[in-house]
């Protein structure tokens, strides 16, 4: 937790972030595979979208190292990466946590 006035330390870190987490969709996928890895063809049924849109949200997920791919026979079954949430959920919570205003 940061003190009053303290700054986050990377800024354009918690920038890049939020910007991944801007898109609706992206945090929808975010939402589903919290709590259970899914394939893109599950992911696409339960969002409402095409296979290749949820394929681009992933792409850009896993770019961020947020998501692991976990092969699974023909298909490719998406997960949280915890490290990596449990950085973020820290940065977040620097910026947007009590005492930081």
């Amino acid at each position: 937790m940061l003190n009053q006035g303290a700054q986050v330390t990377d800024p354009e870190k918690a920038a890049r972030i939020f910007k991944i987490l801007s898109a609706p969709t992206r945090l929808r996928i975010v939402q589903l595979i919290r709590n259970k890895p899914m394939c893109v063809n599950a992911l696409a049924a339960r969002l409402g979208v095409t296979p290749a849109a949820v394929s681009q949200h992933l792409r850009v997920l896993r770019a961020a190292d947020l998501v692991i791919p976990d092969k699974r026979g023909y298909y490719v079954h998406y997960r949280m990466n915890p490290k990596t949430l449990a950085g973020w959920r820290k940065l977040a919570d620097e910026l947007l946590g009590e005492g930081s205003g």
